[in-house]
């Protein structure tokens, strides 16, 4: 048995390695992400490190022992030092560990189903997912066929693309005036609102006019001031659902009001039921979940458990251009059975919105498994 570990700069590429060295038998143990330091301590680009072994044997049943050998084994194990442990046990213990952490799932799939199947789980998709869209490709083959890597990737591409086709990518609608925007601090919503409401003003030509609720940060109410000065459009400062009540009622006559509300820790329960009593009081209205996609794909699902009892909408996804890893989307839209109403990518304003399509997002997803 040969186990070697690559580090590369994408999947793509560790695999190219792994096939010349080790041969398209080999079968990948583990792969993740690696942040490595340079001088000073600056980050250098985060890297892929794959652990893969050639010709793994499959471990051979355990022999029936009688009663006295299991006993004599037992005083032996008793009479060695186990604090003592050569480098050499240890890489095989860890070896053994990961073979048995990966044989469901990996030493099923020939070598390019593999190489694609981690790149799923290295864009963050989850394993049960991922599991799912290399089987359904590899079913549409016959036994006898051999895909090439990048026929595989396109494939999965498809099938993406393919199951998004019952998702909503509708965005606004303008059948609701009031458009709630909730999500944790620092995912974006405040330049989001300016974006939408660019659009909105600009292209579609509606009277818009914007509501902060975000006093605990005085840079946020300051930020959409200065959008609002920007676009012309009227704002009003709320610090009560009394003061929430009176400006919306002030605002009536225009054709759509952007909310924004306070980015606070989505954690605290009292922040999420004081938004539940904000929207209570106006029950037809439109709510997109904010997120971004610099978050780890678990830490998505956590911040969506926490907004989940909201009636949310529709999510838009922000911070497109600031990651490499964007499966999490993936994972929100089919466990949740959400639609996505927008993407952002870029700080630009009204510019860096994506109104987003299946086509899209199954090409933003695998567009780096075709480097190399």
């Amino acid at each position: 048995m040969k186990v070697k570990k690559y580090t590369a700069g994408s999947m793509p590429e560790a695999m190219k390695q792994i096939r010349k060295e080790l041969g398209a038998e080999a079968v990948i143990l583990q792969s993740r992400q690696v942040n490595k330091r340079k001088f000073l301590g600056l980050f250098k680009k985060p890297q892929i490190e794959v652990v893969a072994v050639k010709d793994p044997q499959p471990i051979a049943p355990k022999k029936q022992v009688s009663q006295k050998q299991e006993m004599r084994i037992k005083e032996r194990k008793d009479n060695t030092n186990t604090n003592i442990v050569s480098p050499e046990l240890q890489e095989l213990r860890q070896v053994k560990k990961l073979l048995h952490q990966s044989a469901i799932h990996t030493l099923t799939y020939p070598f390019d189903y593999q190489s694609a199947y981690h790149y799923l789980l290295e864009q963050e998709v989850n394993q049960p997912l991922a599991k799912s869209l290399i089987e359904s490709v590899m079913e549409k083959y016959s036994a006898k066929s051999q895909p090439t890597y990048q026929e595989i990737v396109k494939k999965v591409e498809e099938e993406i693309m393919e199951r998004l086709q019952a998702v909503p990518f509708q965005g606004l609608t303008y059948n609701q005036k009031l458009v709630y925007f909730v999500g944790p601090t620092g995912v974006g919503k405040t330049t989001t609102i300016a974006k939408l409401a660019a659009e909105s003003k600009l292209k579609d030509g509606k009277n818009v006019a914007f509501i902060t609720a975000d006093t605990y940060r005085i840079a946020a109410v300051e930020q959409l001031k200065t959008y609002a000065d920007i676009l012309s459009v009227p704002i009003e400062v709320v610090y009560s659902n009394d003061d929430m009540v009176k400006a919306i009622h002030k605002l009536s006559t225009y054709d759509i009001i952007f909310i924004d509300t306070a980015g606070r820790n989505f954690r605290e329960d009292a922040y999420i039921k004081q938004l539940q009593e904000d929207v209570l009081i106006n029950k037809e209205a439109t709510m997109f979940l904010v997120l971004s996609l610099t978050a780890k794909s678990q830490d998505l699902l956590n911040i969506y458990d926490q907004f989940e009892p909201l009636p949310i909408s529709q999510v838009i996804f922000t911070k497109l251009d600031e990651t490499r890893q964007v499966g999490g989307m993936l994972n929100i839209i089919f466990k949740k059975s959400i639609g996505v109403g927008y993407i952002t990518n870029g700080q630009d304003v009204p510019d860096d919105l994506v109104h987003p399509t299946p086509e899209f997002l199954s090409s933003s997803i695998m567009e780096l498994a075709y480097e190399n």
